[in-house]
């Protein structure tokens, strides 16, 4: 198994950190210091399953069949918190778009999302990879799509200026060699409490806005990532040495510093572009690697982690042989 192919929607208007200073009590350089983001992408008019079709165009586009691969694929997992709908899911959105776009006989048929947060690529990335395991189809889908900005409070200078929209998407390949090394995947649901959204109907909550306790999601997620990459590398006996690249979720780059000093990974093997995005959720690692790629960073035979910590707690972390 190895990803063979990745795509990305990134929205066309840009939210600076002085854009935001007209919004809300806040600057640049306390957004800057504080986080590392300097601006993010905003998506006004087009929706979750929308941004998340176009990153799958994208990623076909390396292939002169699209077609063939895609009546090749067992199926897409889009992992989000911003779906259009409840139901149906956002994969089977981009699936009917899929199918009338390329004319599909035989397009993928186990579609469906995955709600783990920021955590949320990695879950869909786990499930993909031992759906395909099992079964004939060469390929999978696996997307991440995220529009924060119709759920975050543009009041709160607190957590408006921590988010931004985007989709990345990556196709998984059933390959002789299998390049997935380990995973680490995780849940804590007695810290729900301190990062989430409502849901419409609860009338305890007056609005259904992002709301988070900063402070203790950022102590909890320095421990916990640090604790995901040692037990993924561990599990494939690997050493921090040896690895090429960290490509994490996108959330704070000073939790980045921190996971880097107590991991020993050095923090320019992490690949960081929250400063042009901001915190794009379950869409930040495809994105990131979708950079990655095209700058042909990653060679053959490099040793890659991917690593996420989001809400619900959820956490997850994969080491992958490229």
């Amino acid at each position: 198994m190895r990803i063979s192919a990745c795509g990305a929607y990134i929205p066309s208007e840009v939210l600076t950190n002085f854009d935001l200073e007209k919004i809300v009590d806040t600057s640049d350089k306390w957004i800057t210091e504080r986080t590392g983001i300097k601006e993010r992408r905003i998506e006004k008019d087009k929706s979750t399953s929308f941004m998340a079709f176009e990153a799958v165009k994208n990623l076909l586009k390396n292939f002169k069949n699209p077609k063939e691969i895609l009546e090749n694929t067992l199926g897409i997992i889009v992992a989000t918190s911003t779906p259009d709908y409840l139901f149906p899911s956002t994969a089977c959105i981009v699936q009917g778009e899929l199918i009338k776009e390329y004319k599909l006989d035989n397009p993928p048929q186990v579609c469906f999302d995955v709600l783990a947060a920021c955590s949320g690529f990695i879950y869909s990335l786990y499930n993909a990879y031992n759906l395909l395991k099992n079964s004939e189809k060469k390929y999978f889908i696996v997307i991440g799509s995220e529009r924060y900005s119709k759920i975050v409070n543009w009041e709160d200078r607190s957590t408006c200026i921590l988010f931004g929209d985007g989709a990345g998407a990556v196709l998984l390949e059933k390959t002789e060699k299998d390049h997935f090394l380990a995973f680490d995947i995780g849940s804590d649901g007695r810290q729900k409490h301190l990062l989430y959204v409502p849901c419409v109907g609860q009338d305890s909550e007056k609005n259904y806005f992002l709301k988070m306790k900063g402070n203790e999601v950022f102590k909890i997620a320095v421990r916990t990532l640090e604790k995901s990459i040692l037990n993924v590398l561990k599990k494939a006996n690997v050493s921090p040495e040896e690895i090429s690249y960290v490509i994490p979720h996108q959330a704070n780059i000073r939790i980045l510093k921190l996971v880097s000093e107590r991991t020993k990974i050095p923090l320019e093997k992490f690949f960081i572009n929250i400063e042009k995005f901001g915190n794009t959720s379950a869409a930040s690692i495809p994105l990131a690697l979708k950079e990655a790629w095209d700058k042909n960073l990653i060679k053959k035979d490099d040793l890659v982690v991917f690593t996420a910590f989001g809400g619900g707690f959820t956490w997850g972390s994969t080491l992958i042989r490229f």
